[in-house]
């Protein structure tokens, strides 16, 4: 009698394969974890879209603490004959204030904004616009807004800084806030 049969009816005594329930649970068990790698995959990619919006909003976020940054901070506006002489306020025709001057706009072409102080306040909301006022395709889901204020910075005294924060959201509430400083330029003093 050989080792692999049983005595007395012929058959091996070791089964070779595997039983109905054994396949069914491994059908199971890769069921269950390439469903959850599924998931996983699906979150992933809903969720891919908010790197996206951040990264658009972070762009258009520093594109605009740029634009503010490299305007002119003296005493008197940019449009004073003693623009470049002025050492003080008081050596001005019309001294720079806070906020836009009668007729400035960001995007007028005879009357722009020319100073940092004109940005103060000022608010883009159901799109952004180039400097010209066109709606760039693409952005007419996020607003801006810029504020302009004094601020101490490294013992400048706070009339010659200014702290210039941009706020831009997006889509999905995405928030994303810069701040940056500009200081006077005053170049008598």
């Amino acid at each position: 009698m050989s080792s692999t049969e049983e005595r007395g009816n012929g058959r091996p005594s070791h089964s070779r394969g595997a039983a109905l329930i054994e396949v069914v649970m491994f059908i199971i068990v890769v069921g269950v974890a390439v469903g959850g790698v599924m998931m996983m995959f699906a979150n992933t990619t809903r969720a891919s879209a908010d790197p996206l919006i951040r990264k658009q909003a972070l762009a258009i976020a520093e594109s605009l603490l740029e634009e503010v940054r490299l305007m002119p901070f003296t005493f008197c506006d940019p449009d004073d004959p003693a623009v470049s002489t002025a050492g003080a306020p008081a050596a001005c025709g019309t001294p720079e204030v806070v906020g836009p001057e009668a007729g400035e706009t960001r995007y007028a072409a005879l009357t722009p904004f020319d100073n940092v102080n004109d940005y103060n306040g000022f608010a883009m909301a159901g799109g952004i616009l180039d400097i010209t006022g066109t709606a760039i395709a693409g952005l007419g889901a996020y607003s801006a807004t810029i504020g302009v204020g004094g601020i101490i910075f490294g013992g400048i005294p706070v009339a010659d800084a200014q702290l210039i924060t941009v706020t831009v959201t997006g889509p999905n509430t995405i928030t994303v806030v810069l701040n940056g400083i500009r200081t006077r330029h005053a170049p008598n003093l």
